[in-house]
């Protein structure tokens, strides 16, 4: 993969081990990324902390995704698509990865909440205001046209984690676009 963040590109037995591992006692390294390097950083830097714990926040673009029918994959939901994967190569891989390796680590959450943005309009201009304050913090970063092109992968799962994801999760906190929750709702059927 040439770009980091779909799925396909993570260490899914690294997450599946620390996932565990927080569960039982004893000390856990709890790995980093840096986006400005854009890598992880190396395991001398991370954190450790002390188990069992009660509560873990896993948090991610694709957290809890599940994979798209195959007869969506076929048309291009943008021109990234239509021009560097016309043959549904990429996106075919993905749906794959989060058909199998990703369900083992998914299948370890006891609650998925959703942050619902309006729109992947939205999605588009607040990672745009993140790259932002990481140049101005460390001087590195994504400019916005790199931004666009980076957001464009993510672009066919975010449509589906918007439409799919919202009538299964345990908790939907629907956010307007300065990310402030306009409502949090259950799935029709659950208890209050």
């Amino acid at each position: 993969m040439a770009v980091r963040g779909p799925p396909g590109t993570h260490d899914i037995a690294l997450g599946c081990g620390v996932l565990d591992a927080l569960a039982l006692p004893g000390r856990t390294a709890l790995p980093a990324f840096d986006k400005a390097a854009d890598e992880r950083r190396p395991a001398a830097m991370w954190r450790a902390i002390v188990g069992p714990v009660d509560v873990v926040v896993f948090e991610g673009w694709c957290v809890g995704a599940l994979p798209q029918p195959e007869v969506d994959l076929v048309r291009p939901v943008n021109r990234l698509e239509a021009e560097h994967d016309p043959d549904a190569v990429w996106r075919t891989y993905a749906n794959r990865q989060l058909a199998g390796p990703y369900q083992a680590l998914f299948g370890r959450l006891d609650r998925l909440a959703l942050l619902e943005a309006p729109g992947f309009e939205v999605v588009r201009a607040w990672r745009t205001e993140q790259e932002h304050k990481l140049r101005a913090r460390t001087g590195r970063g994504m400019s916005d046209a790199e931004v666009a092109r980076f957001i464009a992968h993510y672009e066919r799962l975010t449509r589906w984690i918007l439409a799919e994801m919202p009538g299964r999760a345990d908790m939907v906190f629907q956010l307007d676009a300065q990310r402030r929750p306009r409502a949090v709702r259950l799935p029709p059927g659950d208890p209050p």
